[in-house]
């Protein structure tokens, strides 16, 4: 049975064609992740060991710049810590934003892995954690050393001046010196700057204070002896760790950051596997029915039900094995592809060897021939069940009544089952999303089974307007497309499967991109917002230099700050008096935002709520620095996500705080939004590249902007689903046309010209394609609808939105595929010979 299934392997190589194909991409996206993944964390994980290599010892404390209560390391106590015996460096650490603008004044690099920090040359001279490739480390005030590829970036060589931002005005140094670093924020796309360490220690903490430390071991001195010698010495509330065991971590945190990307590309791949087990299926379906003959024959001579059944599933692992060392050689074009394209999209990966585990091995290999297999074990069932009788006869075995009506209950069970599960999910809220996933999968298992039913009231619905467009083919094309329910069925639903998740995701997509831009167009009233690149606060002076800006009409911040009452702990902004309401459209629900300048707060609607607050209430609060106090509520506003629950004015917050920490700037501008007034706000903020100056469009891209990117990529890796898909229709075409061999001669021998058998070809792919398109955009567009209902809550102003541009030109697409996957059947129908044609079985 063996040799019987390897021969007819290689007697049906076109055939089995696209099935291969299909089995190739979905086995070279799980192995390509996998290989991927694996070289990531490898490179990853060495890079981290590489970076503790010369630490024994790391001390870590919380001191912060705003917070005078957590202590750092100051000298004395580093000094202690380079006396211990068997230490032989210990290395002061401060850091923090650092951006550097490039000759343009732009930022380089990405806001948040843009750092600074201190140069701290040992005895030696150097620094262990850089190694210079031009000039030396900063050793004065007005001296920085950069990273080679900020430095590379941004054109600059040493004894050029550079213009470095940090959370305070723009200052320019002189650049000392380029180095080499396997600092992790580098590697990420961001830039370091060193500075003198005075310096530093000014910039991101205080004077004579560092925030970490590093400690290398003398020879022959273990790490967990020095660790116990050093724990005694730390201030209070510092900790300390040995380098592998902080090497470990960061190997850790890195394997968890790669499993969500891991699991989403695996996700995607299933997903095509899945479109590609139609393809498979319908390929060996054909196959057997047009090899009813032989099957029989082999029954007549002895072979009993298994062996035939046997001799299908071989020659499927057969193909499966072919199709998994193609598809994983392709997977690992694939990773590399992938690691090229994440370096050309400004992703430094640290070098290192491509990693093809045991398990990317395993997965390729276990997943193309166990799909394949599964897909062929229905069709090879059936080619068991034909009777010897069936060699006598050239009729086809045809699926028995009984055998439909369960298949149809079957699939009517499972998609009211779905249907259900999907609109209880949806009338439950955001806890009943895991119902829909469950209802959707059991919808779209439903549809499935029952797609071949619904092909002939479906396609006959279309059948008076291709006759009347189309004349005879159009006839022929509608009558085709449901002569075998269950091929059509087979093909339309892996476009069904590819449509039903690409209109669910425009769908949902489009809504909330709708949603936010509302929110943002409902609520904001200011022409700019200012933010650091790097998400920290902004400084005091931008502040002021904003307010004195010339064509400012309002201005106030947001300034984070927090009350406690009754024990509970509340959000709040500091924000100017007059001017909040003119940069925000505040809804109040009673009182007036005109208390703000009276010393008076505003609260949220739902914080007032909860809280069982009025208007005119007064509040017993804590400050943030601990003293106590009353506030009252002068107004209830309704509350968005753009203010804080509890509004307070700026004079007050300031004194609590140390240090202002000012989020967000929103200003409104005479004359509303353009160039001059855009470059009058850059000037007065010194041109400062760490600043991000945006507009409403700029807001709206940059709270909506990550929905459409989301949407491109999802699109983007939904397309191979789709290519399957393209290839289970041309695969359907091809097998038809070859059945048809005699019915095609037939209709040449009696007046039907190549031109319209090709359109009749054509046609019933068309047909074909738009029967699975709409079936899957209608699934799609319910599944939105429900996944849209569970969000409802979190998003103010949600309201479905259905993209009917886009779900036009999904149609429009299908449409496509089925003209471009007919283009190769349709040729080899019109170029059959009539003759020929007509003497075959």
């Amino acid at each position: 049975m063996f040799r019987t299934a390897l021969r007819n392997v290689l007697a049906h190589k076109a055939r089995l064609l696209m099935t291969v194909l299909a089995v190739v991409l979905g086995v070279a996206f799980v192995s390509g992740t996998l290989v991927f993944t694996d070289t990531l964390g490898n490179a990853f994980r060495n890079q981290s060991a590489k970076s503790y290599d010369d630490v024994a010892v790391a001390v870590t404390t919380y001191a912060d710049q705003r917070d005078d209560k957590t202590a750092g390391i100051n000298a004395a106590a580093l000094k202690k810590l380079q006396g211990l015996d068997g230490v032989d460096t210990a290395t002061g650490r401060v850091s923090g934003f650092a951006g550097v603008a490039d000759p343009d004044g732009k930022l380089i690099g990405n806001g948040w892995s843009n750092t600074g920090g201190n140069y701290s040359p040992g005895k030696n001279g150097k620094d262990p954690a850089y190694t210079f490739t031009d000039g030396k480390g900063p050793d004065a005030a007005d001296r920085i050393a950069l990273d080679k590829e900020t430095a590379k970036k941004g054109e600059y060589h040493v004894g050029d001046k550079v213009r470095v931002a940090t959370n305070g005005p723009v200052k320019e140094y002189t650049l000392s010196g380029v180095f080499t670093t396997e600092d992790g924020a580098v590697n990420a796309g961001g830039s370091l700057v060193l500075f003198d360490t005075p310096v530093a220690q000014k910039l991101y903490l205080r004077a004579g204070e560092f925030r970490d430390a590093t400690i290398s071991a003398a020879a022959g001195v273990s790490e967990e002896k020095l660790l116990n010698d050093v724990k005694p010495l730390l201030p209070e509330g510092a900790d300390a760790k040995t380098g592998t065991a902080l090497a470990d971590e960061q190997a850790k945190q890195i394997e968890n950051g790669l499993t969500s990307l891991n699991t989403m590309l695996l996700v995607f791949a299933a997903i095509a596997l899945f479109v590609g087990v139609f393809l498979i299926a319908n390929t060996f379906t054909m196959l057997v029915a047009q090899r009813t003959k032989e099957l029989a024959l082999m029954r007549a001579v002895g072979a009993s039900r298994r062996q035939v059944k046997r001799s299908v599933l071989l020659e499927a692992a057969v193909v499966g094995v072919i199709a998994s060392v193609v598809g994983f050689l392709l997977g690992l074009g694939l990773a590399t592809g992938l690691r090229s394209a994440m370096s050309l999209i400004g992703g430094k990966i640290p070098a290192g060897p491509l990693i093809v585990s045991p398990t990317a091995v395993a997965a390729a290999f276990g997943v193309g021939v166990l799909i394949t297999v599964l897909a062929a074990w229905l069709p090879a069932r059936r080619a068991a069940k034909i009777p010897p009788v069936a060699a006598m006869s050239s009729v086809h075995a045809v699926a028995t009544v009984k055998s439909l009506v369960l298949r149809n209950s079957i699939g009517a069970v499972l998609a009211l089952l779905g249907g259900a599960g999907i609109v209880a999910g949806a009338a439950t809220g955001s806890s009943g999303r895991t119902l829909i996933g469950i209802g959707a999968f059991l919808a779209l298992i439903g549809v499935i089974v029952l797609i071949p039913l619904l092909s002939r009231p479906v396609i006959a619905l279309v059948r008076p307007s291709l006759k009347r467009l189309f004349g005879v083919s159009g006839k022929l094309a509608a009558q085709n497309a449901v002569r075998n329910p269950r091929r059509t069925g087979a093909t339309a639903s892996a476009l069904a499967i590819g449509l039903t998740l690409v209109t669910g995701i425009s769908v949902l997509g489009v809504t909330l991109g709708q949603a936010i831009d509302r929110a943002t167009t409902d609520n904001i009233k200011a022409d700019y917002m200012v933010t650091m690149a790097s998400g920290d606060p902004l400084d005091e002076s931008a502040l002021a230099a904003l307010e004195k800006a010339p064509g400012v009409t309002a201005v106030s911040p947001q300034q984070a700050a927090y009350l406690e009452v009754k024990g509970d702990y509340q959000s709040a902004s500091g924000v100017t008096p007059g001017d909040v309401q003119k940069v925000f459209a505040v809804n109040t629900v009673s009182g007036s935002l005109d208390s703000l300048g009276k010393g008076e707060i505003a609260v949220g609607d739902k914080t007032a709520k909860s809280n069982g607050w009025k208007t005119g209430d007064t509040l017993p609060v804590t400050f943030e620095d601990d003293k106590k106090g009353t506030l009252k509520i002068g107004a209830v506003y309704e509350q968005n996500e753009f203010l804080a629950p509890v509004l307070m004015p700026k004079n007050i917050v300031d004194a609590h705080q140390s240090r202002p920490e000012i989020r967000e700037i929103w200003l409104k501008t005479d004359g509303g939004a353009s160039k001059a007034n855009e470059q009058a706000l850059i000037d007065a903020l010194g041109d400062n590249p760490a600043m991000s100056v945006m507009d409403q469009q700029d807001i709206r891209e940059t709270f909506g902007g990550f929905i459409n990117q989301a949407l491109n990529i999802m699109y983007g890796l939904l397309a191979m689903a789709l290519v399957i898909a393209v290839l289970g229709v041309v695969n359907t075409l091809a097998m038809s046309v070859f059945e048809r061999q005699q019915e095609i001669g037939m209709l040449r021998a009696i007046g039907l010209d190549r031109r319209r058998v090709k359109r009749m070809i054509r046609l019933e792919a068309v047909v074909i394609s738009l029967f699975g398109a709409v079936v899957g955009v209608a699934l799609g567009m319910f599944l939105g609808w429900a996944i849209g209902e569970t969000l409802k809550s979190d998003i103010p102003g949600y309201a479905l939105v259905i993209p009917w541009d886009r779900i036009g030109l999904f149609l429009v697409l299908a449409g496509l595929v089925g003209v471009l996957a007919a283009l190769w059947p349709a040729r080899s129908a019109a170029k059959l010979n009539m003759l020929t044609a007509i003497k075959t079985e």
